[in-house]
């Protein structure tokens, strides 16, 4: 072999002795315990502390991701979700009272959080540290044994997970296994007891019917073609700004609740344009293909798929704004683009990119129809200070998430289940509901051997059926007579 370098195989062998240390482990209850739970906690957070020059690097290597954006969106973000499970864990991890009724009399019960065992987290390329540790914090303080599968097509973050978590976090129940389609499906081979996928929509279908064989319940963060509605009458240059933060700021495009395109009235769209333009070379400068805050595009593959949408025949005389392209950096210019056709690929994909098509409306109300019209998204945005259009938005539009007058920032709340609808995802979480993701909510009822009612049993007389109808009507009185009536 000389010095040929060989690659450790990991095949449906090396997924199977896997799962069954994991096993042994979550069996063991090690990762029940509090103290054990709070552990694996500190040592993520010391990952974000001792290692963020790290981090910062590979996010750079990966998608030229600019420092600010690598800490605020990535960094930050993540200490933030561990500082509140360890704030909140012990009232997390309580039992809830639950109240009974006369059926069981007397008794108590509670629901108990219990863990779900051994669970699977495939991630995204797009914020791979983010979303690779984010749901691992749920998994770690619901208690769980957990594998973290990273994106390969952000290899430097992927590689740096594997070394850190290794470092850091305890072996015999938190792993990671890099690689791509063959170690992916070697792992989806495997009887997991959850399944949290993050990525799109054609991949998640293969999640889902690998963990459709084993009844394995799945949460899938997806994505979707998130719009815009821009209101006349608002503060224009904030909401350009807003509009632009969440868009180019986020990765440049690249991140599954970025704005996919406007929808604004045909004498209001010449005005967004304006002020979209006005802020963009403010941000970026005349030369955005230059500028060191705008990310690449992830690979040669994506930037391609890009380039397809921007230069379809009935879409390229719709540019506005930008449509620069460098294909050896891998970047394009921040691009605006007007009254796109509704059945170009443009609008019919997710763009996932630095393209935001505007679509116009004869009245606004009528953008409700065009995004109830296509696959429910992960988020829509509405910009308005028009408080009846506001409550007609939220009652009318759905989506994963709404935000009025912002774009992207409650991702940041957690107080707020984060998750889609239909297309979009299954299920959500942040906070407690990350917990709750990886929790099973175990049902427990105490009972009294005291005070045994003989209703139940037989022999059924007529005396046993009147007092079970007057129980279930509510009739108190019937109740009594009932009572008095048999012996």
């Amino acid at each position: 072999m000389g010095s040929e370098v060989r690659m450790k195989v990991f095949g449906a062998d090396e997924a199977s002795e896997l799962m069954k240390e994991l096993r042994i482990t979550a069996a063991s209850g090690r990762t029940r315990s509090y103290d054990w739970r709070v552990a694996q906690l500190k040592n993520l957070l010391k990952i974000c502390e001792y290692h963020e020059p790290e981090i910062v690097a590979a996010l750079r290597e990966d998608l030229s991701k600019p420092e600010l954006e690598s800490i605020l969106y990535e960094v930050a973000i993540l200490k933030n979700s561990i500082g509140l499970a360890l704030k909140e864990l012990k009232h997390w991890m309580m039992p809830e009272k639950a109240k009974t009724s006369i059926t069981t009399f007397p008794s108590s019960a509670e629901i108990v959080p219990e863990p779900l065992g051994v669970v699977l987290l495939i991630s995204a390329w797009n914020y791979p540290f983010l979303l690779s540790l984010d749901p691992l914090v749920g998994a770690v303080a619901a208690g769980n044994a957990a594998v973290l599968k990273p994106s390969e097509i952000s290899p430097a973050t992927s590689s740096l997970l594997a070394k850190l978590v290794g470092e850091y976090m305890d072996s015999s129940a938190i792993r990671v296994v890099e690689g791509a389609v063959a170690e992916t499906t070697a792992l989806l081979e495997q009887k997991w007891d959850k399944i949290f996928y993050t990525g799109n929509g054609r991949i998640g279908r293969i999640v889902m019917a690998a963990a459709a064989k084993h009844l394995t319940p799945v949460v899938m963060e997806l994505g979707g073609k998130s719009p815009v509605v821009v209101d006349s009458g608002i503060n224009l240059q904030v909401a350009a700004r807003r509009i632009i933060a969440g868009k180019w700021g986020c990765n440049n495009g690249q991140a599954c609740i970025s704005p996919d395109y406007i929808i604004t009235t045909e004498d209001y769209a010449p005005k967004v344009v304006d002020a979209l333009k006005g802020e963009l070379e403010a941000f970026y400068g005349k030369n955005p293909l230059l500028s060191k805050d705008l990310s690449r595009i992830v690979n040669s593959n994506h930037f391609a798929r890009l380039i397809k949408l921007l230069d379809e025949d009935k879409v390229s005389s719709k540019i506005v704004y930008g449509g620069e392209r460098d294909s050896a950096n891998l970047r394009i210019a921040p691009t605006i683009l007007l009254d796109v056709p509704r059945d170009s690929l443009i609008m019919t994909e997710e763009i996932f990119g630095p393209l935001l098509p505007i679509i116009t409306v004869d009245k606004l109300e009528d953008s409700f129809d065009v995004i109830n019209s296509g696959t429910k998204p992960l988020a829509a945005y509405l910009f308005t200070n028009d408080k009846k259009l506001k409550q007609k938005f939220v009652m009318t539009v759905s989506a994963g998430g709404l935000v009025v007058n912002d774009t992207t920032v409650h991702v940041a709340v957690h107080t707020l289940p984060f998750g889609g609808v239909g297309e979009s995802g299954i299920g959500a979480y942040h906070g407690k509901f990350s917990f709750d993701a990886f929790s099973h909510k175990k049902a427990v009822l105490y009972r009294s051997l005291a005070g045994d009612a003989a209703i139940r049993y037989p022999p059924y007389t007529d005396g046993k059926l009147r007092l079970l109808k007057a129980m279930i009507g509510g009739n108190i009185m019937g109740i009594i007579r009932a009572l008095l009536g048999f012996a």
